[in-house]
């Protein structure tokens, strides 16, 4: 690992032409050599196998649910957001313990729609309250990370917190464009600093789900914590289930995209600057590296990954992997020009390494050897941009996103005076 001195002197390449040669692991090729060549193959040989070394070498173990686990409606308001919405607010509990581990679930359903809706789906950094400023939405009582801009005190929420997030959290265009939004603070599964584990999930339900704090890493808590929304979607009447759309932006990025590897529920995944550990080949030396990120976060993944830190040229797998095991649901990577730390370049070259497996389905991925033009996607089932700005995500990259549902779920946009 970087000591604490290195760490501090780190400086990121961020010129193409000192990435360095590298060779990526065959995505269909066994150990031994040999070649898959059917989805069928794919489905009961490899994808179980790749699965498996990244939970050993990468993000550790994804259990299943509690035996106990149990729902919880605190409200239903068929009149939010001005009458547009239906608001619940749903309690996940993981035991029957009365001071049992628990996630707070908001969920919006657009009003105007009449039928089971599909659903995006996706953690939040800064509490439910975050995302928009309707004072409705219970203020969480986590902690969380402090920040001043934000109104977060003492390492708690304040009421002027409320819609600190909510640029990333165009809820009202979702809603108008026939979709509901469902989310949870990922704080609730495990608080993300270096000592989280010790009050999250991988502490207080060891004993629930026979795994060792160890044997997992925060990125695969918060992964977990997914999947159990998603038990609570297939028991509303109001989602249609079977169009659920995992999101994801940074680390919660990686999070979504590990929580589809595991739960092939998620009909569409959908990554946003998800960088190192994320859609990022591992391989390429440019901005955040492996051994940057086992520094910086030492939590977020299993210790065996640290193994790696400076020789990843060894790491059984890279990224283009992961992504080939959401085929073939859709997915959409995307970038931000000026967010070089997550390697745009490196995320498109992941989704394009991922084709040979969606070509097995018959499904059509990119469609080019080029990185396309800033804000102009590219792709059929495998669909990439890169849109000019930052690190963040942004009502540009929402609408792509709506789009590309509207396309795959063949939902029809409605609008809000029909």
């Amino acid at each position: 690992m970087l000591s604490i001195a290195t760490a501090q002197t780190f400086q990121p390449n961020y010129e193409e032409a000192n990435v360095g040669n590298y060779r990526l692991p065959e995505v269909l090729q066994t150990d031994k050599g040999k070649k898959i060549t059917t989805s069928r193959k794919w489905e009961k040989s490899m994808r179980p196998k790749i699965l498996a070394k990244f939970a050993e070498h990468v993000y550790g173990k994804f259990p299943g649910r509690t035996k106990d686990m149990h729902f919880t409606i605190n409200s239903v308001d068929s009149t939010a957001l001005g009458g547009k919405a239906t608001r619940k607010q749903v309690t996940i509990f993981f035991t029957k313990a009365a001071d049992s581990p628990s996630m707070d679930v908001l969920l919006y359903l657009p009003n105007q729609v009449k039928e089971p809706v599909p659903v995006f789906i996706g953690l939040n950094f800064y509490g439910n309250h975050s995302i928009q400023t309707d004072p409705g939405i219970q203020l969480s009582e986590r902690w969380m990370n402090n920040n001043e801009p934000y109104k977060v005190v003492n390492n708690r929420a304040t009421e002027g917190s409320r819609g600190a997030q909510a640029s990333r959290w165009p809820v009202e265009e979702i809603l108008a464009r026939g979709y509901g939004l469902a989310t949870a603070y990922y704080g609730d599964l495990e608080p993300d600093h270096t000592e989280g584990w010790k009050t999250g999930i991988r502490t207080t339900l060891q004993e629930e789900l026979t795994i060792k704090p160890e044997e997992w890493g925060a990125i695969s808590a918060w992964a977990w914590g997914l999947s159990r929304i998603m038990d609570y979607l297939e028991t509303d009447k109001q989602v249609n289930a079977k169009q659920v759309a995992i999101t994801g932006h940074s680390r919660i990025g990686k999070a979504a995209l590990w929580a589809a590897a595991n739960d092939q529920r998620f009909a569409m995944v959908i990554s946003n600057d998800s960088g190192e550990g994320g859609t990022a080949l591992a391989r390429r030396n440019y901005g955040e590296t492996l051994e940057r990120i086992n520094t910086s976060f030492p939590h977020w993944f299993v210790s065996k990954y640290k193994e790696y830190n400076t020789n990843v040229d060894q790491l059984p797998v890279d990224q283009h992997m992961l992504l080939a095991l959401m085929a073939p649901r859709p997915l959409y990577v995307a970038s931000a020009e000026d967010d070089q730390w997550a390697d745009p370049r490196g995320e498109f070259l992941s989704a394009k390494h991922a084709e040979p497996v969606y070509e097995l389905y018959g499904k059509k991925g990119l469609g080019t050897e080029q990185m396309p033009a800033i804000e102009q996607p590219v792709g059929e089932y495998i669909r990439y941009h890169i849109r000019t700005g930052k690190h963040d995500i942004t009502l540009y990259d929402w609408q792509q996103f709506l789009t590309f549902a509207d396309k795959h779920f063949k939902q029809v946009a409605k609008a809000i005076n029909q």
